[in-house]
């Protein structure tokens, strides 16, 4: 029950210098960690300071080894960053600090994520990636009713659910209903223990277990049950209550003659619907699922241009010409200017962990994931009804790697959706024309849907080393098209 107390005490704040005081000291905690996600989170905290020197905060300089975590704390002793907001780029570079430090999910690393989102929002309270830290800060913590109603908050910002947050929204709520099902389910099988819900929940707990422990469940039931009552009604963490209520539920099983199939269905359905939300329509609208063999047969024969999301497509005016290919492919959150972009979609290759354009009508999507378990789960939540009519199956999932066989010895970094695609295209070489229009590789910006825009060019990816790939095959070179057939 300690853990219930710790997760509701993270620290708060909004001043800017505060925050930045507080990543300098958590930089220093970091030193020698061998966890790899806070190796990464002190890479950001030290790409932080090179921002907060940009910025003015202290004068810029090259960053020794070792050495962020002085430099950081002279930053902040700098001058205090103008009044009224933050600055694009250390704003950036405060949400991915606050991402990794979530990614990292240890409870110091909660209450960093949470420091910087109440220092977002006291700056600009209608950041839309504020919000959405916020919520996901919150939700980790288990608290989950503030956290919808941050994720509204976030809604009423955007256009462009993205981030499936609609969903994540009804799947919690839902969740929540489930449980307190549960709870009416398990306090009518035992009426005794409203009586033990008023007490302290760590004591009622403890004394549950220690009459457990000598064998009386008459007398244990009730006080146990009645401690996860007082749990709920204080809203404690969920985590906290979802723990104490398995271990409830495993000593229970262990008792001769206990009815529990309505229980364990409950107790099923309300973690399922944490995890990955409703499913309305599992059919996915009668969707058709492409093998890689299907998919060749598709696409033989006809003329393809890829459309790249560069600034220099949104000014190109090739509109006309990309809508007069066989097959016009684009990806992740591509943005539509018929004039200079094309109106036609007819594959929509994106990455699993983002739902950008997953409503748009495409004849044929491709979803890309190298991980088969978070692919599946991502198509399970994210895929809208009827906005497809093909949709590739595990044979499509990673082709660079899948079918390619470029491990991390043959190609290191991340293939991009692009590259995903056009690798697949040249691998089954089924077209005469493949055309990449566009394609600078991000020299000329990103164009994307204006949520998106946003997103950081990560540099997971070997846009080089994609480059020099693309380069090779060329059979002719323009300023706005690189054709590979």
């Amino acid at each position: 029950m300690t853990r219930v107390q710790n997760r509701r005490a993270p620290e708060r704040g909004g001043e800017l210098d505060d925050c930045l005081r507080a990543c300098a000291v958590h930089s220093g905690k970091l030193v020698g960690s061998l966890d790899r996600r806070r190796t990464e989170l002190a890479e950001l905290l030290r790409k932080l300071l090179v921002v907060c020197a940009a910025a003015g905060a202290t004068p810029a300089a090259p960053v020794p080894a070792g050495g962020a975590t002085a430099l950081l704390k002279r930053a902040v002793k700098g001058p205090a960053a103008p009044a009224g907001g933050i600055g694009n780029d250390l704003l950036d570079a405060l949400l991915a600090v606050a991402a990794k430090a979530l990614e990292c999910g240890y409870d110091d690393e909660l209450a960093l994520a949470r420091q910087i989102s109440e220092t977002v929002l006291d700056r600009r309270r209608n950041s839309r990636a504020g919000w959405r830290l916020r919520a996901r800060v919150l939700e980790a913590l288990g608290e989950e009713r503030q956290a919808v109603e941050a994720y509204e908050r976030y809604l009423e910002l955007t256009d462009e659910d993205g981030f499936g947050v609609a969903a994540r929204i009804e799947g919690l709520r839902q969740a929540a209903a489930r449980e307190r099902d549960l709870l009416d389910l398990l306090t009518r099988q035992c009426p005794a223990a409203t009586g033990f819900a008023r007490g302290p929940a760590t004591d009622v707990w403890a004394e549950g277990l220690a009459l457990h422990a000598l064998g009386d469940w008459p007398a244990a039931e009730p006080r146990l049950l009645g401690a996860l009552l007082a749990l709920a009604a204080d809203q404690a963490p969920v985590a906290d209550r979802q723990e104490l209520l398995s271990q409830y539920l495993d000593l229970r099983t262990a008792v001769p003659g206990q009815d529990l199939d309505e229980v364990i269905a409950l107790y099923a359905e309300q973690r399922r619907l944490r995890m990955r939300g409703p499913v309305a329509d599992p059919t996915v609208g009668g969707v058709r699922w492409l093998s890689l063999g299907e998919f060749r047969n598709r696409i033989a024969g006809k003329s393809v241009c890829l459309v790249a999301n560069s600034g220099r497509v949104g000014s190109s005016s090739m509109g006309a010409e990309i809508d007069g290919y066989d097959l016009v492919v684009r990806f992740n959150s591509y943005r539509i200017d018929p004039r200079h972009t094309g109106s036609r979609t007819d594959v929509h290759a994106t990455i699993h962990k983002h739902g950008f354009n997953w409503d748009r009508p495409v004849t044929t999507r491709l979803v890309f994931g190298g991980v088969s378990g978070d692919w599946k789960h991502s198509l399970r939540n994210r895929l809208v009804p009827g906005a497809q009519q093909y949709l590739g199956d595990e044979t499509l999932r990673w082709p660079v790697r899948t079918i390619g066989r470029l491990g991390g010895d043959a190609w290191s970094g991340i293939p991009t959706t692009g590259f995903n695609m056009l690798w697949l295209l040249d691998f089954l070489d089924v077209s005469p024309t493949l055309d990449l229009i566009g394609f600078d590789f991000y020299e000329s910006g990103a164009y994307r849907v204006p949520e998106a825009m946003k997103l950081a060019i990560t540099s997971v990816h070997e846009y080089t080393s994609e480059k020099a790939w693309v380069m090779e095959r060329a059979q002719s070179v323009t300023d706005m098209r690189i054709s590979l057939r």
